[in-house]
């Protein structure tokens, strides 16, 4: 009884039945031929880290503004360097071209990217549920299959 135990554990674990797929951070990357911005999304607000392309050193003192959704955000200067924007437009499902504008004394630099916010948390994408669900099915059959056919190959021997 202990083995078939151990083999349900076995199956279980063999089709994944306990990994659990954590969502993406949703983020964007821009570039023009000196800077480098990642912005990093975490519910409304966005964590922006800008470098210079050539030593990767961090760009500090400049002033960004981000156009988001056909909207001008302005960001904060945070202590370790990045910057900061809060909006409930990044809370919105879907792609999404962002142009962040860097200001840097008389110099300004416009730095373009795409980001792709996926769909809200709780809700399913119906790409593909039938086709996975179907997967999962014929998973749990094939190890109970196993655990059946050994158990009755054991119960044959006694």
């Amino acid at each position: 009884m202990r083995s078939l135990a151990v083999w349900a554990v076995v199956c279980a674990w063999a089709t994944g039945a306990w990994a659990a797929d954590a969502p993406a951070t949703p983020r964007v990357e821009a570039r023009s031929n000196d800077l480098l911005a990642v912005g990093v999304v975490r519910d409304d607000k966005m964590s922006i880290h800008i470098s210079r392309l050539a030593d990767n050193a961090p760009v500090r003192d400049a002033v960004v503004t981000v156009v988001l959704r056909g909207m001008v955000h302005p960001t904060t200067a945070e202590a370790d360097g990045s910057y900061s924007l809060q909006s409930k437009d990044l809370e919105l499902p879907g792609a999404a071209a962002v142009d962040f504008q860097v200001g840097q004394g008389a110099a300004t630099e416009s730095l373009k990217g795409t980001l792709d916010i996926g769909s809200v948390p709780g809700q399913l994408d119906d790409r593909n549920n039938s086709r996975q669900m179907w997967w999962w099915v014929l998973n749990f059959a094939v190890c109970g299959a196993a655990v059946w056919l050994f158990s009755r190959r054991k119960a044959a021997k006694d």
